[in-house]
């Protein structure tokens, strides 16, 4: 795999304005699954699949806390995506 292929499922979960605001939303800190689904109308199967992209694209970590699921940012994909980011200059083309 190309260094940059690895970025298209973080896009493609980016690409969702609920995924987006979920990453928004871990920038304060890990939270659980039920503190999400309280700031969204979504059911908790729509919060899963959408928590499941995410860390499938390895913006979010996910562990369990007994019966619950706690979610937090992967600082370091956001650091590379970021790193990645800023090596597109489209001034050079």
């Amino acid at each position: 795999m190309k260094t940059d292929e690895k970025y298209v499922p973080v896009f493609k979960a980016l690409g969702d304005e609920t995924r987006l605001k979920i990453v928004e939303m871990l920038s304060d800190g890990e939270l659980c699954a039920c503190d999400i689904l309280e700031s969204f109308q979504l059911t908790q199967p729509t919060l899963s699949y959408h928590m499941k992209i995410l860390t499938e694209s390895g913006l979010v970590n996910s562990r369990k806390e007994g019966p619950r699921m706690r979610y937090s940012n992967n600082e370091s994909m956001i650091s590379s995506v970021k790193e990645f980011w800023d090596t597109i200059d489209s001034s050079s083309k």
